[in-house]
């Protein structure tokens, strides 16, 4: 595989960026040049010696915004371990640097724009969760590695890239397109990685958990759901188990997606706003597009939907169960499983009902393995595709169940387990295991709802605690606040971040300057002044009670029917997305 260069030194002049390859033997500079933009290739006597000169982790990409074209680069990184020999990073700090040498060309409201697009830039980099490598595929799962051309192999890592996976791909596009360039960039993953080497029976073994998160169809909680025409389903993670021993490799796999079809849940001030399911658009054309490529990618589907089977949530499960079935495809299976009822009362040992339930079809699934001498002894046949609302906490809950039993029947044939021996019983092992789950789970609901996930008490322990409980709640406070009033500004940013909405060359304006409705401007103020009101007239006593309560009657009326009033138009008072066209919810 033409691996990408390790070691990077970025020289600046006022007029160009040289980008230096600095590994052993290597001698090739990038020239970028900061008025006409292009790219070439030239050597390291090229480089002027007044140039400014810094080391880099790597290129993420450029990007237009309104004041031209920017460069971002990875400053710091950290290592989270060797995987079959390469190093995989994760990347911590970044740099965004503009190819303009002044901004005095713009106006105060093109610099005002520039500066709210280089916020949401940043904003996206500040989110945990990149990794890389520039030797090693981590786009890929160890089966679809194992199952490629001759030719695949010798590919560079951005010409074989999953681009579901791939998100700086939009920011790479001038780079993928000219395969000359390919050594001087490399994927960046977005999700979470742990690597651990653990000892059980004393033999030791190297431990991995990868998520992948998709860049398509990306966004935040409430504003990104269902799937779009080509069949992309919102908030879709694939996530892999791998076991490293004695030169033998083991993995298993599962998915998790929102729910498949065109269905919304726009935030209205609402703590839980009720989903819509579209009633004009085709549900099944993307249903089976999602559902092919699925089966192509992963082979046979077990849908496992963790939704509630009464409330709001009922009308999807029904749709869902009902489409699995219209779709009469026999690769398909549906489990529903309503999670809220089953574990209410802290009940959580009922989980075992479901990861009993479909045991037959684990097993029959199977895991990769892969000998010593890299031969292919067993594939994973299908995959579990779990979803609750968000997929998030339910979800990271039952995955991390059947990736356990998965991990048993491989310890097992590997030889690492003793026969009858659970890696539940292995006390070492299963903390660090529930807690690698745990911060998954944490990874994934920062990047997407914005705070920790919940129930995670449960993934760590094992058993749902009263202080869980508590955090629970707090967590799904500040989700509430979020979600309502800064996730259509994160919306906007990714939209941006990964090339759904791009600046274009000489635009004047932008979606950015939209007027507030008069009903924005006007009722928070009276219902702020209603409530001081009454609050006054509570303080301050009348001639007599019958008057202060009459006081504050009246002005508690006032502020809480404004309340009302905010309530019933709640879309207009939530932070909604500008830079995107807002989907029918028809």
């Amino acid at each position: 595989m033409a691996a990408a260069y390790t070691n990077l030194t970025l020289h600046t002049t006022p007029e160009r960026f040289y980008v230096e390859a600095c590994d052993e033997g290597a001698s090739d500079v990038l020239i970028i040049d900061r008025v006409s933009t292009e790219m070439t290739l030239t050597v390291r006597k090229d480089v002027p010696p007044s140039a400014i000169s810094r080391p880099i982790c790597g290129i993420m990409g450029t990007i237009r915004l309104v004041a031209g074209m920017y460069l971002i680069v990875i400053t710091k990184k950290r290592k989270v371990g060797d995987l079959f020999g390469c190093s995989l990073w994760k990347a911590t700090d970044f740099d965004v640097i503009s190819y303009q040498k002044t901004f005095l060309h713009m106006t105060d409201s093109q610099t005002q724009d520039n500066r709210t697009f280089l916020s949401m830039v940043h904003g996206v980099l500040a989110t945990d969760g990149f990794y890389f490598s520039s030797d090693c595929d981590l786009t890929h799962s160890l089966q679809r590695l194992a199952n490629t051309s001759p030719e695949f192999p010798e590919m560079s890592l951005l010409g074989r890239a999953d681009p579901r996976f791939v998100w700086n791909g939009h920011l790479l596009r001038e780079f993928i397109a000219r395969p000359e360039l390919h050594k001087f960039a490399f994927p960046v993953l977005h999700g979470f990685i742990v690597m651990t080497t653990c000892c059980i029976n004393g033999k030791l073994f190297d431990w991995t958990l990868v998520s992948r998160r998709s860049c398509f169809r990306a966004g935040v909680r409430y504003y990104m759901r269902g799937i779009d025409a080509e069949g992309h389903a919102a908030n879709f993670v694939e996530t892999e188990q791998i076991i490293q021993y004695c030169g033998w490799q083991a993995s298993f796999v599962q998915t998790r997606g929102s729910i498949p079809f065109h269905w919304s849940q726009r935030p209205n001030l609402k703590y839980k706003p009720t989903p819509l399911i579209s009633k004009t658009i085709n549900h099944l054309d993307g249903f089976q597009r999602h559902f092919d490529s699925q089966i192509i990618l992963y082979g046979k589907q077990v849908v496992l939907n963790l939704v509630n089977q009464k409330g709001c949530e009922k009308p999807l499960e029904q749709t869902f169960s009902k489409m699995v079935a219209n779709l009469a495809n026999g690769m398909v299976r549906y489990v529903a499983f309503d999670f809220h009822k089953e574990c209410s009362r802290m009940r959580w040992d009922r989980l075992h009902i479901l990861v009993d339930a479909v045991s037959e079809i684990q097993e029959e699934f199977g895991y990769f393995l892969v000998d010593s001498e890299g031969a292919v002894l067993a594939l994973q046949d299908g995959t579990f595709r779990s979803n609750c609302m968000d997929c998030l906490d339910r979800t990271n809950v039952v995955q991390s169940l059947l990736a356990r039993r998965a991990l048993n029947a491989q310890l097992q044939r590997l030889g690492v387990l003793h026969l009858g021996q659970r890696i539940e019983d292995q006390t070492d092992f299963e903390k660090m295991y529930k807690n690698a789950w745990a911060d998954n789970a944490n990874a994934c609901a920062k990047q997407y709802a914005g705070t920790g996930a919940l129930k995670t008490d449960f993934t760590r322990t094992g058993k749902r605690t009263q202080w869980g409980l508590v955090m629970d709640g707090w967590n799904s406070m500040i989700r509430y606040i979020k979600n309502n009033f800064s996730d259509g500004f994160r919306q906007d940013s990714i939209d941006l971040f990964l090339g759904n909405y791009e600046v274009g060359e000489g635009d004047l304006t932008t979606p950015l300057h939209q007027p507030k409705d008069w009903k924005f401007l006007t009722l928070p103020v009276i219902m702020l002044v209603a409530f001081s009101m009454c609050f006054i007239c509570f303080l301050m006593a009348g001639d007599t009670w019958a008057e202060t309560l009459a006081y504050v009657l009246f002005w508690g009326s006032a502020s809480v029917g404004t309340a009302a009033v905010i309530l019933f138009n709640g879309r207009d008072f939530v932070d909604a997305p500008r830079l995107v066209q807002k989907e029918k919810t028809d």
